[in-house]
């Protein structure tokens, strides 16, 4: 163990963990996870999280909204602003090999309360995320047992979901389903993962290949459409850059990529899940950067090939908004793949939901462990080494808002999180680069200070252009976290504690 070093700690919110205390806590028996993940384990799991709702849905939505054929060109731009803050995580996922992703880079590098609040900020959006695609998951799955003749009744199909009365029993079971896998343990986890992006991977590497033979060279004319202006929104529906500044994204032309790009984001979310694992890695400090940086290249490199075959096969005007790959095969009188792509969704949105609720509760997990949240959730089971007991109750949690709630409005917030929890970590790689030059760092970001200095840039960019609507609800949401880390978490922190006691003055024997 290196010793620790640098400048005097923080104190009060601000106060920093050091890295070498983050690892030392990671030994403590009754806190402890259970090492099983390879290199090839952390990029199956960040290739099954990030294939999901954007390859199957957002590419047709795009294509005829925002970008037309240039969409390809978009995916390559949100994977860009990717991949900046990807090489941010990897740094720190090699030095910090510890639960937490970017709540424990942050507790490391700008103190307890940034810390809290990127950690409430994760806990929202893994939430969300897993409750929106189980929801999704459902609505493919009852699409394929109505096509055999089966179908639920509406009170148990969330179809009234509007007027608050219905339940998505599919939904609400598969959270619990995938609940269970975890408590179980992690090796399960990812063997179920690798089955599960086996068979999604196969309907993609379909989509392109069968699709590239039914490619008309002239659905492609004009690859870039003249831009248009964006028109239909209005007040806080706009997006904050056009509030703040009066500037106007447009649909189409070079400028409407760009707009294209801050919607194909949310197809990248996920791959920062890979960070929370970490702890459950047997060699973090070389398998961390390749599963991180390797899932996103090969997550990238399949979304534009998709999105290149499906505006080929069809003009952009015509494509669907609901099932665009499915409705591009049909569109050439080949009805049959369009099945097989829809069984894809319903296996592949199954690992989007189960990498993303392992995400939540080793977040979760983690600030537990540090006493932000009651220490009773950090506690491992003693045979599987997983956290049963946030995980258990995150789980429930979730399959019943997965149940019940019409989520969709806010399903929104899932973007601007993960790109604030972007923001943080490319801080925080400056700031630990400045203040503990003397970490051992298996990988080291490229190109700093600049390269995080873009990642910050990009990911600020791509937030302006949500809409202020957006912005408000997840400001409320922070409101709310800083109200608890001050009612509960800042008396509670274990390192305040420690702190408390290393100042305190040293008493003598007490008598009866």
């Amino acid at each position: 163990m290196s010793t620790e070093t640098g400048p005097a700690p923080r104190a009060g919110a601000f106060r920093t963990k050091t890295v070498e205390q983050s690892i030392r806590d990671t030994e403590e028996p009754e806190h402890a996870l259970r090492k099983s993940l390879s290199a090839l384990d952390l990029t199956v799991f960040g290739v099954g999280v990030i294939i999901g709702t954007g390859i199957f849905v957002l590419t047709g939505a795009v294509a005829k909204e925002n970008a037309g054929p240039a969409t390809s060109l978009a995916f390559v731009v949100a994977g860009i602003v990717c991949g900046l803050a990807a090489l941010c995580y990897a740094e720190f996922a090699s030095t910090v090999p510890v639960a937490g992703s970017a709540y424990t880079f942050a507790y490391a590098s700008l103190g307890e309360l940034p810390a809290w609040i990127i950690g409430w900020d994760l806990v929202l959006e893994f939430a969300l995320g897993t409750a929106v695609v189980a929801v999704g998951w459902s609505g493919y799955l009852r699409s394929l047992l109505e096509n055999i003749g089966w179908q639920l009744p509406d009170a148990l199909a969330g179809t009234n979901h509007l007027t608050g009365f219905g339940f998505d029993l599919l939904a609400f079971l598969l959270v619990l389903a995938l609940t269970a896998v975890l408590v179980v343990g992690m090796k399960l986890s990812a063997r179920v993962t690798t089955l599960i992006v086996a068979i999604k991977l196969a309907v993609v590497l379909i989509v392109i290949v069968a699709g590239s033979f039914f490619i008309k060279v002239s659905n492609w004319d004009p690859f870039i459409p003249p831009a248009q202006p964006q028109t239909g929104e209005s007040g806080l529906q706009e997006p904050l850059v056009q509030l703040l500044f009066g500037y106007a994204p447009t649909n189409f032309g070079v400028l409407g990529i760009f707009t294209a790009a801050s919607v194909v984001f949310f197809a990248f979310i996920g791959f920062d899940v890979v960070a929370t694992a970490a702890e459950e890695t047997r060699l973090p400090q070389r398998d961390m950067p390749r599963g991180i940086i390797g899932s996103l290249f090969i997550c990238t490199v399949l979304y534009v090939a998709v999105s290149i075959v499906v505006t080929g096969m069809q003009h952009y005007t015509e494509l669907s908004i609901d099932a665009p790959l499915a409705d591009a095969f049909k569109s050439t009188g080949h009805p049959w793949y369009a099945g097989v792509i829809s069984f894809g969704a319903v296996i592949g949105l199954m690992s989007v939901c189960l990498i993303l609720l392992l995400g939540q509760t080793r977040v979760f997990f983690a600030m537990s462990r540090d006493g932000l949240l009651p220490r009773f959730f950090s506690i491992t089971h003693p045979t599987f080494r997983t956290p049963y007991r946030a995980t258990i109750l995150l789980g429930v949690v979730i399959a019943i808002v997965a149940g019940f709630t019409n989520i969709e409005e806010l399903a929104v917030l899932v973007n601007i999180g993960t790109l604030f929890a972007f923001v943080v970590v490319a801080l925080g790689v400056l700031i630990l680069r400045r203040t503990r030059p003397d970490l051992p760092r298996a990988f080291r970001t490229p190109l700093v200070p600049w390269l995080p200095i873009a990642s910050v840039a990009a990911s600020v960019w791509l937030m302006l252009n949500l809409p202020a609507e957006t912005w408000l609800r997840f400001g409320l949401w922070m409101a709310l976290g800083v109200i608890v880390y001050y009612a509960y978490g800042r008396r509670h922190s274990i390192l305040g504690k420690r702190a408390e006691g290393e100042s305190a003055p040293a008493r003598g024997p007490q008598g009866p």
